[in-house]
């Protein structure tokens, strides 16, 4: 199987950042997540990338990054009366570069 991927960006509200950066930090790994990393992309705003051993593990662990996501909601804007507080995306790894 092919290596998933899930993105979901951040709007922070001001004040927050360290505090929504810890909390973060401090997330224990799920079973089948390869690695995660946070980009801050602005001054409030973040997207998390996960890699995921396939697109099962990241289905089977929805909900434990949903209540992961409730622990720090209120520390986030909403970005579109759309989107909420979230805009994800997720799919397969179609290229993987290192250096």
């Amino acid at each position: 199987m092919e290596k998933y991927s899930n993105v979901i960006r951040f709007i922070v509200k001001d004040g927050n950042q360290k505090s929504f950066i810890k909390i973060y930090n401090k997330r224990t790994s799920l079973e089948g997540l390869i690695s995660r990393i946070l980009l801050k992309t602005g001054d409030k705003t973040f997207c998390s990338v996960g890699i995921w051993e396939n697109e099962d593990a990241l289905i089977k662990n929805r909900e434990n990054m949903n209540l992961f996501l409730n622990s720090f909601r209120d520390m986030l804007e909403e970005i579109s009366p759309d989107l909420g507080v979230t805009d994800v995306v997720s799919g397969a790894v179609v290229a993987e570069i290192y250096r």
